[in-house]
């Protein structure tokens, strides 16, 4: 495993589920994190807790990451807390399931905002301090509604392929300056976020058996996913989006 002892992460929406994982993986890996949080505290102290119980440093820092103004101070109050920001993790979702044609303007901006354009502003705000420490990692989390229709996911879907697409990029404009830029799609993951969507529970169950292995990918293995993606073991991985789902795309 690859020292991140050193280096500053800055994960967004990390207060609890995916990103909180994620926090507890880098923070074990020895890095600095910053836990982002809009409504609830609460879950991001502890996850503040849990990184340093890894072994990490934490901060934590309220943010509305679909502002930009916001973005650019989560991210300048890590640097200043620790020196630099040498990761950026866009893992902060929402929106509203419904049917697309049945979403308004505000819905609209609202997931396409806190899901990809918080990536956006988070990179430009990040990059020149990456560049000035030669070495950079930049992860997005989209999910399989990038590329597959799913029912009541259609604004969300497009923010996540808008995700993709942007880590393609960004993957090629910042590869001369050793920061390398992909994106991790995650299958069905049991956290609360589930429980919004219509029908939930035959939606689980149906997922769950088509999965080859009979059971969902957890957060855990979604987050050391991301550890790999910051060592230098993956440094050839370049604009890519790893999918972990446990199978779940490979069947008809």
């Amino acid at each position: 495993m690859t020292s991140l002892a050193g280096r500053t992460a800055v994960i967004t929406g990390s207060g609890r589920g995916i990103g909180s994982a994620i926090a507890v993986e880098l923070a074990r890996m020895g890095a600095n994190v910053t836990v982002n949080y809009f409504r609830n505290r609460q879950p991001a102290e502890e996850t503040a807790a849990a990184v340093e119980a890894a072994g990490g440093r934490a901060l934590v820092v309220k943010a509305h990451v679909g502002r930009r103004d916001q973005i650019e101070n989560l991210v300048a109050q890590a640097a200043a807390a620790f020196g630099s920001v040498d990761i950026f993790v866009a893992n902060a979702a929402s929106g509203v399931p419904r049917p697309l044609l049945e979403q308004d303007q505000r819905e609209w901006d609202w997931t396409v905002d806190i899901n990809a354009r918080s990536l956006f502003y988070g990179v430009k705000a990040a990059a020149p301090l990456m560049k000035a420490g030669g070495w950079g990692r930049v992860i997005g989390i989209t999910s399989m509604g990038s590329r597959r229709t799913l029912p009541n996911y259609g604004v969300i879907g497009v923010s996540k392929a808008a995700i993709e697409t942007l880590i393609r990029y960004l993957a090629v404009e910042l590869a001369p300056y050793n920061i390398r830029c992909n994106a991790v799609s995650p299958g069905i993951v049991l956290t609360d976020a589930v429980q919004h969507f219509p029908e939930w529970e035959w939606m689980v169950e149906s997922a769950r058996a088509r999965t080859p292995t009979g059971s969902f990918v957890t957060a855990a293995q979604v987050a050391s996913v991301v550890g790999f993606l910051c060592t230098e073991g993956a440094s050839g991985l370049v604009g890519q989006t790893l999918i972990v789902d446990n199978g779940y795309e490979i069947m008809p």
